[in-house]
């Protein structure tokens, strides 16, 4: 339930996303961009830096997550050196191999697909009887002799079982998030890198929900067929454990020889996440700093164009994974999550206020009807998806309130982010307004930094469109020669 409510929220993000990015597919967007050109600089500003934020907090979730995967095979090596050779493995390719990073994320991708899909048919092997034993899982672990599908969670004198009931759902909905942050952004990114953008895009759109459904939707139901809910082998604050959920699931099952290979995939999945966010956490910082949002030091780049400060910035940030050496895995893993997660759906909510701006701007015009992509629902699921979101971000660290299980570690990682994003926007409110009231610009502090954003009808949304117009009428679709290519372009 918690993974198909958060499947739904991406995909109204998505969409959100897609419609601004298929009618502007300029060249080197991103979701900061349609900010400032839709909504105001300022949230822009804070917007580029929570980006920033979640992608390094991001390396070191995933830094955390391999050393805790790897700890599978032996606990005699340090969790220390664990980390190191993620981290310097990751920094290496982001600086010195960089000719190579896609090659390695298309094999890293390759691994993971075909994992994820080789456990969604054991899980369903396994279910109707299939494994060694042949004995039939079946909802077993969902019985009421085990509760696995409505354990209660925060369970006290005081909280009714409904209320332990419901708790459970909604703290998994936020642990959902983190395997989803930041993803729906990627489209916006490949727009201005896209061929044929207003052809590809809305097609990979539509998809995007298929393959959410398929890896997540499946997976999680997988998982909570295979494994009750206390193994005692699952990872948790109290259990630092090592083996993935579906290994502990084929291993119960009786099946020998694949828990090896699982994790190996699930290590690979961990790096290849950690690469690819310290690549996208660089490439922020460097758009920053060349729009004068960030030092000038981080625009800095080797002679094949690698931005190396602000790769390294970004990785120093990651060493915050060394958190493991004085506390459990587990417990890092979930103060790395908690952050990136809230970060992710501050991006979230900005992203959906800046799509509802543009809406409105487009409609003012009357130019609603030029999208190139239209998704259904819309603008009531961002409004709803909107106000889900919020209430999900300022409830997300609910368990800190109940009197046994407060602590100050606990409470700000999930909610240090909040403040830090509302200085971030503050600040450059406030000195942006100071500098255009001494700069004679504005006659007043009033029009500066009170007003949220500008008029809507003010908003430009035409600049850039004629040559995307232009552009999608030279675009010529491929057509398959026979039924192979046919299946390639569907899939593909």
């Amino acid at each position: 339930m918690a993974y198909i409510t958060m499947i739904f929220v991406v995909w109204v993000v998505m969409n959100d996303l897609a419609e601004m990015a298929t009618y502007l597919p300029l060249k080197g967007i991103s979701v900061p961009y349609f900010v400032e050109r839709f909504v105001e600089p300022s949230l822009a500003f804070a917007d580029g830096w929570n980006y920033w934020y979640a992608y390094a907090i991001l390396v070191a979730a995933e830094a955390t997550a391999g050393a805790i995967v790897l700890q599978y095979w032996t606990k005699a090596v340090p969790v220390a050196v664990w980390i190191t050779m993620i981290l310097l493995s990751i920094l290496a390719l982001n600086i010195f191999a960089v000719s190579i990073f896609g090659e390695a994320e298309f094999w890293a991708a390759s691994i993971k697909l075909v994992t994820i899909i080789g456990l969604v048919i054991i899980s369903t092997v396994l279910f109707f009887g299939g494994g060694p034993s042949h004995e039939n899982l079946g909802f077993r672990y969902w019985s009421p002799h085990n509760p696995g599908a409505f354990a209660p969670y925060l369970a006290s004198s005081t909280t009714t079982t409904a209320t332990s009931h419901f708790l459970a759902y909604w703290i998994a909905t936020i642990r959902a998030g983190f395997a989803f942050i930041l993803s729906p952004e990627l489209l916006a990114v490949a727009a201005g890198e896209a061929i044929a953008p207003r052809r590809n895009l809305p097609t990979a759109a539509r998809r995007y929900i298929y393959r959410l459904a398929l890896f997540y939707g499946f997976g999680s139901l997988a998982i909570g067929i295979l494994v009750p809910h206390n193994d005692s082998r699952l990872l948790s604050p109290d259990s630092n454990a090592s083996a993935s959920p579906f290994v502990i699931g084929i291993q119960n099952a009786g099946i020998h020889g694949l828990n090896h290979a699982i994790n190996a995939a699930i290590l690979t999945s961990a790096w290849s996440a950690g690469n690819a966010f310290l690549y996208s956490g660089s490439r922020t910082l460097y758009s920053l700093s060349l729009s004068h949002q960030a030092p000038r030091i981080f625009s800095r780049t080797t002679s094949h164009g690698v931005p190396y400060a602000a790769v390294l910035a970004t990785w120093l940030v990651a060493c915050l994974a060394y958190l493991n050496v004085s506390n459990s895995g587990a417990r890092v893993f979930i103060w790395f999550s908690n952050i990136s997660t809230i970060s992710g759906f501050i991006a979230w909510i900005v992203a959906m206020i800046t799509y509802l701006r543009f809406r409105k701007a487009m409609q003012c015009k009357e130019l609603l009807h030029t999208l190139p992509y239209r998704t259904p629902l819309q603008p009531y699921a961002t409004y709803f998806v909107l106000g889900l979101v919020t209430i999900l971000t300022l409830t997300n660290g609910f368990p800190v309130f109940f009197p046994e299980n407060w602590n100050i570690s606990d409470f700000l990682a999930a909610y240090i982010t909040l403040p830090v994003f509302l200085v971030l926007y503050l600040g450059h409110k406030s000195w942006s307004s100071l500098r255009r009231v001494y700069g004679r610009q504005e006659s007043s502090w009033k029009g500066g930094f009170w007003s949220f954003a500008g008029k809507v009808e003010d908003i430009d949304v035409l600049t850039g469109k004629r040559e995307m117009d232009e552009m999608e009428a030279q675009d010529v679709p491929p057509v398959p020669r026979d039924w192979v290519e046919k299946v390639w372009f569907w899939v593909a």
